[in-house]
């Protein structure tokens, strides 16, 4: 059983909708003061209303140096401490290499890599000065292990995260910083609730747990990543995604049928 983590303070940027919903309630419900970041303010307050009174909203884009700063200062003051970073916000815009301009390109990398060296940046004076802290990425098997049409420069960006999580968890390691990773799968998610029984279907196939994950099976992976008992953990991923990197090819789950 995990060592309760109440009463400490975590940052969650996209913490609004999605998978950054679902580590919001999650982190909640395990009674931490949560910082529900997102770019828009009534979504961020929505989230923090259903936490309770441990949670507030705050607008940031986190894209942008001021932003991220303000964000960790609002913590700071709002609930006295700052002690886990959840690096969560992203975007997944569809564009083939035929098609991508360079704006395309741009943005994803800049919502996805860039916001991420800035939310960190933003969140080290605090972590170093409390002499310690947990910084959790929300990456993808998408880039680091696996790709897919339309999402080169998703994949880059994601695969990006990992590069910087490594050499950070090198240099944060004498502040008892740790940096780790969860690289969600297919996740159920707002998203998906318009592609219909047969698209979920097809990426159910492909997975062999037979099942999309949900976010609070990402939730609850970052909620390790947090925890005492991972303290000896950085530099480190995790995969959660149902075994869906496993097999070679669709045949190898029809050769178990």
């Amino acid at each position: 059983m995990l060592q309760s983590l109440a009463g400490k303070t975590i940052i969650v940027t996209g913490g609004s909708r999605g998978i950054g919903r679902g580590i919001s309630l999650r982190f909640g419900q395990a009674k931490l003061n949560v910082l529900v970041v997102s770019r828009n303010q009534a979504d961020a307050d929505k989230v923090a209303a259903e936490i309770g009174p441990h949670a507030s909203g705050f607008r940031a884009d986190v894209s942008q140096q001021e932003d991220c700063q303000a964000m960790a200062a609002a913590a700071l003051q709002r609930y006295g401490g700052l002690d886990i970073l959840c690096a969560n916000a992203g975007i997944f815009p569809a564009a083939k290499l035929t098609e991508m301009t360079p704006a395309d390109f741009d943005t994803v990398m800049s919502t996805n890599l860039r916001s991420t060296f800035l939310s960190v940046s933003a969140v080290l004076p605090a972590m170093i000065k409390a002499g310690g802290g947990r910084i959790i990425l929300t990456s993808s098997i998408t880039g680091p292990i696996t790709g897919y049409p339309g999402w080169a420069h998703y994949g880059a960006s994601k695969a990006g995260q990992l590069g910087f999580m490594r050499t950070a968890a090198i240099e944060l390691a004498p502040h008892q910083i740790t940096v780790n990773a969860v690289l969600p799968g297919n996740i159920f998610t707002e998203g998906l609730e318009g592609m219909g029984a047969d698209y979920i279907a097809k990426m159910e196939a492909s997975i062999p747990l037979k099942r999309l994950g949900t976010v609070k099976d990402i939730a609850n992976a970052a909620l390790f990543l947090a925890s005492e008992e991972a303290a000896y953990i950085t530099g480190q991923s995790i995969v959660v995604d149902g075994g869906q990197v496993l097999p070679e090819s669709l045949g190898a789950l029809e050769a178990m049928e």
